[in-house]
């Protein structure tokens, strides 16, 4: 399906500066360009949101053994996938519905998020309040970009160079870093090395948010909107 928000009275704008923006589209396009004709973007949609749930389940069974963070770095690889070929195929295709494809996928994409990022807070290598707030982070960027895409007619899809790529390889490197590290409290602060990462995450995502909503408004109030 396809990410690209509805157009009203001209289309926004995507911009997606991310380090691995090039490599990617090209990488993407190459798959699409094979994948077989009975593959639709909604299965995608389907195969990126069943990797969120390989995600939470690879963190939760942390507890049992670490050995299943590898289904978490799996399910990283997965939703990767599902989630940046739906819309890739979609205009490959030239099939975009584009205020279908918008809500549903956006609409995935934040249950996603929950569960992938909010359930390293269920294994017993994060907080689950630190986790929350890297969730909350990420909503609000996610909600600034939705908003800016209406009143400024630019899809803001990456910031500070990073985008949702860098985020889920981050992610999979901490994963991996997990049973190394561990999650013991660092000098009985009551956080794990991986809280205190999470934290300062957290307050960038956050920090991004409020200066990027303060400078659209400026925007616009200078444009009289």
């Amino acid at each position: 399906m396809n990410n690209k928000p509805p157009q009203a009275a001209t289309p926004a704008v995507r911009i997606q500066q991310n380090i691995l923006a090039r490599g990617e589209r090209r990488v993407l396009n190459w798959i699409c360009a094979r994948l077989p004709q009975w593959v639709s973007p909604d299965q995608l949609t389907t195969l990126g949101f069943l990797g969120a749930v390989m995600v939470a389940m690879g963190y939760m069974l942390s507890w049992l053994n670490p050995a299943w963070l590898a289904l978490s770095i799996t399910g990283y690889v997965v939703n990767w996938f599902g989630d940046s070929l739906d819309g890739s195929l979609a205009r490959w295709r030239r099939i975009e519905r584009p205020s279908y494809g918008y809500f549903v996928d956006h609409s995935v994409d934040g249950m996603a998020t929950l569960l992938m990022v909010g359930s390293i807070g269920l294994s017993p290598y994060m907080r689950f309040d630190v986790a929350l707030l890297g969730v909350i982070g990420y909503l609000l960027l996610s909600i600034h970009s939705f908003l800016a895409a209406k009143v400024v007619g630019e899809f803001r899809l990456s910031y500070m160079a990073g985008g949702p790529t860098e985020l889920r390889l981050m992610l999979m490197t901490m994963t991996a870093l997990m049973p190394v590290i561990g999650g013991a409290d660092v000098n009985g602060t009551n956080f794990s090395p991986f809280d205190l990462f999470g934290l300062v995450i957290s307050s960038i995502l956050v920090t991004l948010f409020v200066t990027q909503s303060f400078a659209t408004a400026r925007t616009l109030a200078h444009r009289g909107d």
